[in-house]
């Protein structure tokens, strides 16, 4: 049976209307990208030389002396499982840093995954369980390092 030329143009119609939205979002998401760069340029005009007004860059790369980090982690752990922000909070309260800095705080999360990822590899913390999307690290019951050896090996 023939289609009805009704619905043919309507079809064709649709796909019309279906490439004009495809090209408006890619129009949109083109001014949102030049509307930032503009933003940003007027910030970087405006800027009073104040380092308080300077948006801060963080390097944390020497607050932490080697393995630092990882002990204060399991002592935050000791006392129950945390996420990764929540950790990292612990971490920067321990260290006596601003926990009111979001921009810190990313930055010592994003440093603390390595360092747990390497200590969930070597079987000193769990981090396979999820809550939200978001990783939830605890300590493993302590056993003997013999045992944990072999667990890997089967």
């Amino acid at each position: 049976m023939a289609e009805i030329r009704t619905v043919t143009t309507l079809r064709s119609k649709r796909a019309e209307i279906i490439a004009s939205i495809a090209n408006y979002e890619k129009k949109l998401a083109q001014a949102r990208a030049d509307l930032a760069h503009i933003t940003a340029a007027i910030t970087i005009f405006e800027a009073s030389g104040d380092r308080e007004e300077i948006p801060p860059y963080v390097d944390i790369h020497r607050c932490f002396k080697r393995g630092e980090a990882i002990a204060l982690c399991k002592e935050a752990l000791a006392q129950g499982p945390l996420n990764t922000r929540q950790l990292a909070l612990k971490v920067m309260a321990a260290k006596g840093l601003d926990t009111g800095d979001k921009v810190l705080a990313k930055a010592v999360a994003a440093r603390l995954i390595h360092a747990l990822r390497q200590q969930c590899r070597r079987g000193m913390i769990d981090g396979t369980e999820k809550r939200g999307g978001v990783r939830v690290w605890s300590l493993f019951v302590a056993r003997p390092p013999h045992q944990r050896a072999h667990e890997n090996i089967f």
